[in-house]
């Protein structure tokens, strides 16, 4: 963990995007909501194994795999809302490959700490503080469970 209370990769991104005025904020939320890698063959034929996020103002689902010990996190969100992809993107960055324990201690505020508050509506934010929640349930129910891909 690093001063920020985050993973070492997780923090590299917060530091990111505090490093930046606003207006560049947004610029790299733009870059990572075009950098949100796409679905795996097995999420993109079965979408139905995913989670929907109703908090977000645009239709997300999320996918958490448990391998080992490591964590694996999937998105679908559409091209056309690049702000809620942004977020997707930020959290597959800041996320994949963690421990499960890293995953779990990550800091329920840290969509909060990437300094888009002013520049991104409260409801937008609360939909990647949603993400972050289901992601972190996802993770607790499939390393106390069955590991591997959901459904």
């Amino acid at each position: 963990m690093t001063l920020l209370g985050l993973p070492a990769q997780f923090a590299d991104v917060v530091e990111e995007f505090t490093a930046l005025s606003e207006p560049d904020r947004l610029q790299l939320l733009l870059e990572y909501s075009r950098g949100l890698p796409p679905l795996p063959d097995w999420l993109a034929e079965h979408r139905d194994r995913m989670e929907p996020v109703p908090e977000c103002q645009a239709p997300v689902f999320l996918a958490v795999e448990v391998a080992g010990d490591r964590v694996a996190v999937h998105f679908d969100a559409p091209m056309e809302s690049p702000t809620t992809r942004g977020f997707a993107g930020v959290l597959s960055e800041g996320l994949n490959g963690l421990s499960v324990a890293e995953v779990l201690a990550v800091p329920d505020d840290v969509p909060l700490r990437l300094g888009l508050d002013r520049a991104v509506s409260p409801l937008r934010l609360r939909g990647m503080v949603a993400m972050l929640a289901r992601i972190k349930r996802q993770v607790r129910e499939r390393s106390q469970g069955a590991a591997g891909p959901p459904g």
